[in-house]
Formats: structure tokens, C-alpha cells, sequence
């Protein structure tokens, strides 16, 4: 599984092409209202075409807004998920400058607009992160936690019982397997791991 991106931050990029304006802004996002409010806030309603798509997880949606069909809302796709970014609305505002670009060269404007400007946005990794239960004694306790850190678990809660406490932590899903193993070693295979949710 490959790792997938978000932005850190807005950002906005405006070119020039065969006399057309196209200005591109792109953000962060983790709904699709906050993607709609996005495209709401940053849309210039004297301007020809506000051309967008966004993706979050395995939903998209993407739209020409009066281009020929196919010639703008697909490329700012396809500039999203060529740079495997995920939670990411881009909106790119074109002011019509007399020439015409055809079929191919509005999907290389749009398409390219929208790239240039995720390539010069900052980015951060997205982690996906699990939820577990463990069951622990309390001889394994300061040791298991003491390895935390360096498998980026975060403790969220931790019950004692007269028999060990119940930690319940977030991991990321790929270091669940690492965590697995430390629990065996510590406890003799006497520890029990459940997933939540």
C-alpha cells in the first residue's frame, strides 16, 4: 500500500495560458461540505468557468462547469490522485481571453494548472491509525508502555483491575503487527490485543 498525502496548507497558483487567465486553489478537506464551502468561498462569479474536483478516501466527484464535458473537472482529478493525495478539493477559475484552446488543450491547462499547484503545496503523510483494547498484567506494564513511542502509540485511556489493566491505544495500521509481537514477548502470549471499531 502505497503512502497517501494531504496538504498542510491552502494553496493557490494563477497562470497564463494563449491569454487565458487560470487561477488554481487547493485545501485540505475532510467532508464533502467543507469541499462544497471550499469551492463556495474561492469561485469568482465574474469569471467564465469555476472547474473543480475533490477526493476524499475512495469518494470523488468532479465537475466541467460548462466546459466541454471530460476537459476540466476529470484532469484536476487525475492531478489529485497523481500526486496519491486524499482529502483534497482543488478549484480552478478560468477568465476566457478570446482564444480558443480546444479538447486537448483545455485538459492540458486545467489538468496542468491544478498539478503545478499541488507540486508546490506543502503536504503531510496521511497515517492510517486503528484503534485496540490490550490486556495487559502489571509486570508487563512499564515496559510495554516505555515502547510506546517507538512504535507511535497513543495512549487513550487505561483501567486498573485486580488483575492488569485494560489499555486502550491508537497505532498505525502497518506497526499493528509490530505491536502484536512486543505484546507475545513481554507477556509469554498471555496478553490479549481486540480491534475496535
Amino acid at each position: 500500500m502505497s503512502t497517501r498525502f494531504t496538504l498542510a496548507a491552502t494553496a493557490r497558483l494563477a497562470q497564463e495560458i494563449r491569454k487565458s487567465k487560470f487561477v488554481a486553489n487547493a485545501a485540505n478537506v475532510a467532508s464533502e461540505p467543507a469541499a462544497l464551502d471550499f469551492l463556495r468561498t474561492v469561485s469568482d462569479a465574474g469569471a467564465t468557468h469555476n472547474c473543480w474536483a475533490w477526493r476524499i478516501g475512495q469518494r470523488y466527484r468532479f465537475n466541467d462547469d460548462g466546459e466541454p464535458s471530460g476537459t476540466a473537472g476529470k484532469p484536476i482529478l487525475q492531478a489529485i490522485d497523481g500526486q496519491q493525495l486524499d482529502g483534497v478539493v482543488v478549484v480552478v477559475t478560468r477568465w476566457f481571453g478570446g482564444i480558443k484552446l480546444g479538447a486537448g488543450g483545455l485538459m492540458r491547462a486545467y489538468g496542468g494548472c491544478a498539478a503545478e499547484c499541488l507540486r508546490a503545496a506543502p503536504k503531510t503523510a496521511l497515517v492510517e491509525m486503528v484503534r485496540a483494547e490490550l490486556t495487559v498484567d502489571f509486570a508487563a506494564l512499564a515496559v510495554l508502555r516505555a515502547r510506546f513511542a517507538a512504535l507511535d502509540v497513543q495512549l487513550d485511556a487505561e483501567e486498573f483491575s485486580a488483575s492488569g489493566v485494560n489499555l486502550r491505544v491508537s497505532i498505525p495500521a502497518q506497526r499493528l503487527d509490530e505491536l502484536r509481537r512486543l505484546l507475545a514477548d513481554l507477556t509469554r502470549g498471555r496478553s490479549e490485543l481486540r480491534l475496535l471499531d
